[in-house]
This record gives structure tokens, sequence and C-alpha cells, in this order.
């Protein structure tokens, strides 16, 4: 029961996606922004294209790390179209995309990815049970090989600057080599995303919980 509750505020949440998990975040810490959100009116020429590409998926405007990118809106540009592709053109498959964008965001503790990203995950069919663990740090229980593969193989990856022999002849056996080129890829640009987030001190929006409390590791 516990679990399809858990499911079901997911799934709501998911709706909303990631501009509007971020769209009206502010600092935690209640001081002015370090970049103050920008609309499509401020956009200087050199913003505006990138701006118009962002409002033609987004209903809600330029969230997320999209506001401070667009301050350097060539980076903004190359990093859109690998957004693009990270998401919606990978070929892995988007539960397993998603899993490690959220193991990712655990590992920065980065409130919006998690916040954006975990109910994505639940709607792509990724347990709630293996999301829950994640979230509190420890290695899921009970994954498929796939997904044991995916955590293994970003973890290693991420906190030992290298994949072994072994797990890299794990992922051979359920990836090809466009499918670990492409989960390596959306590692380190998750990364990426969470050091932009950080630098510019956002969160999730107002009156909502953030997913990893003060203190918790």
């Amino acid at each position: 029961m516990k679990t399809a509750i858990f499911m079901s505020s997911l799934a709501i949440a998911a709706a909303s996606g990631w501009f509007a998990a971020t769209m009206f975040a502010s600092p935690a810490t209640g001081k002015e922004p370090r970049f103050p959100q920008l609309t499509m009116d401020q956009l200087s020429d050199a913003q505006r294209p990138l701006g118009e590409q962002i409002m033609k998926i987004s209903s809600v405007g330029i969230g997320g790390p999209y506001n401070p990118l667009m301050r350097s809106p060539v980076l903004g540009q190359r990093l859109f179209d690998l957004f693009h592709y990270l998401r919606w053109e990978t070929s892995v498959p988007t539960k397993l995309n998603e899993f490690a964008i959220l193991i990712i965001g655990r590992q920065w503790r980065s409130q919006v990815e998690w916040y954006a990203h975990a109910p994505l995950a639940a709607k792509a069919g990724l347990n709630a049970d293996i999301i829950a663990e994640l979230k509190a740090n420890k290695r899921p229980s009970s994954m498929a090989e796939d997904e044991a593969v995916v955590y293994d193989f970003v973890t290693e990856l991420t906190t030992t600057q290298k994949v072994s022999d072994e797990t890299y002849a794990r992922a051979k056996k359920v990836f090809n080599d466009q499918q670990i080129v492409d989960l390596t890829g959306v590692a380190g640009n998750y990364i990426m995303v969470a050091m932009m987030l950080a630098m510019a001190e956002e969160t999730v929006p107002p009156g909502k919980e953030p997913p990893f409390k003060v203190g918790e590791k």
C-alpha cells in the first residue's frame, strides 16, 4: 500500500517535469539569488534563440540550469543540444537512464536533480523501493541485472575514476558499445548539471520540502 502511494505521488510530481521543478526556485539561504530568473523579454539578441528553443519544450519558462547557462549562450546552446540527446534520443532505456541520473543526484545531494528526476524515474518504471533505498544512500537490494550494472558501473566510475574489468565485462553482457558510451555520457553530464545548480544555489520550489535534509548523509 505504501509503495502504491509513493508511486502515485511521484507520478503526480512527474507531470510538472524538470522545468516546473526549477523555474521558481530560490536560494536556500533566503539571500538574493546569484542569478535572478530571466524572462524572455530580458534576453539579448545572443540569448534569444536559445530561449525560444527552451520555450518550445517548456510551458513555465526558462528554469533549472538554463537560467545560469543563459549568461553564456554559446555554452548554453551546446549543452541544450546535449541535454536533448541524453534525455530523448539516447540509446540507454529511459528507466536506466533516469536511474543513472538519480545516482549522480544522490552522490551530489542535488536537491533539484532529485526533486525533478525521482518522479521521472518512477514514471519510467524504476521500482519505488530502489528509489527509496538510493535516497537513503544505500545500494538498492532488489535490482534486476541491468539495474545492478548501471548502479555499479556509474558508482565505480564516479567514485574511483575507473571501471574494473569485471564491471566492464558485466556491462558488455547487457549493453552494446553505444549504450556504454551513452551511459558514461549521461553520468558525466549530470555531474556538470549538479555543479551548475550548486554554484547557482538552485533549490526546490517554494513550499516544497527539499529531498535531502540538513545533516543527512
